[in-house]
């Protein structure tokens, strides 16, 4: 069963989280296996992606889903995880071309050097004129050197736009999706995490505490058979067995990672509204339907003459009526 924990370091500004997709995992992948399944390499992308996309969905709180999108010019255009805040999850990857079993990520995604990362914020109950919020890291680091970990464009993501130092160790296989997350909290007017007293100044800025550095170092530690096959109190004992943790109840079951799809006949119907009535009438022409499947899970949507005729006459899909001029 996939879990989630939760736990803080007492009397330090450090709090971590441990994700264990088994399940929501396995059901993404055998999702795929119809359409012939995933390279290795492509899976284990997605995957640490998937875990990546929880542990921050899990970690900010939002309101909406999260969305983790990387694009680039190799074989894999694109790849997406998407976590809504029950932590329902669903992920997919566009292959095109051949990809090695033991390709890094920059021969996947960024063969020139432009390859991009982004995490968008799109809010449940958006207002009218709100957008989304979009950040967008390259997968290089400040030398443009590749990145070749996805938990380093991760971290450079995480430092640019929370400012806070953040340790990401990810790995996934064909059974089990997997991440740790350590991130260190803002000390300034939260005193009492230290212990006492005021908060110097030089103390929250990033890469000086001490505290998260020794807790991140261990962390660092931890290799990707451990993560991928000990269970979660096997891992924290290992790590952090001098440290005072204080853990908080698993998120499991109905309230932890678990797979589902937000794909519906009425969102592909508005999709095809976007296209326009001329570009579906040309695909009946040519194929007598319209058919459209779901990349994430794999359900198949069938619109013949009439169903797409149906589409253009719904009240919601017909132009507004041209206001009186005063």
């Amino acid at each position: 069963m996939s879990e989630l924990h939760k736990f803080m370091f007492e009397g330090l500004p450090v709090r971590g989280m441990l994700v264990r997709l088994t399940g929501a995992w396995t059901d993404i992948l055998q999702r795929r296996e119809q359409a012939g399944g995933y390279p290795a390499a492509v899976q284990e992308l997605l995957g640490e992606m998937t875990a990546a996309a929880t542990l921050m969905q899990a970690n900010i709180k939002f309101n909406g889903a999260l969305v983790m999108q990387i694009m680039g010019d190799g074989p894999v255009k694109l790849a997406v995880a998407e976590v809504q805040p029950d932590l329902s999850l669903r992920a997919t990857a566009t292959v095109l071309g051949a990809v090695a079993a033991d390709a890094p990520l920059s021969h996947m995604v960024n063969v020139n050097n432009a390859g991009r990362c982004a995490i968008t914020l799109d809010p449940k109950d958006r207002q009218p004129g709100q957008q989304p919020y979009q950040g967008v890291v390259p997968l290089f680091g400040d030398r443009h050197e590749k990145l070749e970990k996805l938990s380093e464009v991760i971290e450079h993501y995480m430092l640019q736009s929370e400012q806070l130092d953040t340790r990401l160790v990810l790995a996934a296989n064909d059974k089990v999706a997997a991440g740790l997350l350590i991130q260190r909290l803002p000390l300034q007017g939260e005193a009492n995490l230290a212990g006492a007293g005021a908060v110097a100044s030089d103390e929250d800025q990033i890469g000086l505490n001490e505290d998260y550095n020794r807790i991140a170092i261990l962390a660092a530690s931890l290799k990707r058979e451990e993560l991928l096959e000990l269970d979660a109190d096997t891992i924290l004992r290992r790590l952090f067995w001098e440290e005072d943790l204080r853990r908080f109840e698993p998120l499991v079951g109905d309230e932890g990672p678990r797979f589902a799809c937000t794909c519906s006949r009425e969102r592909v119907s508005s999709m095809l509204r976007s296209l326009g009535r001329d570009e579906i009438e040309s695909i009946i022409a040519e194929q007598g339907q319209v058919e459209v499947g779901c990349d994430f899970c794999g359900a198949q949507y069938r619109f013949d003459p009439v169903d797409a005729a149906q589409v253009f006459l719904q009240p919601h899909a017909q132009p507004p009526a041209t206001p009186n001029l005063q």
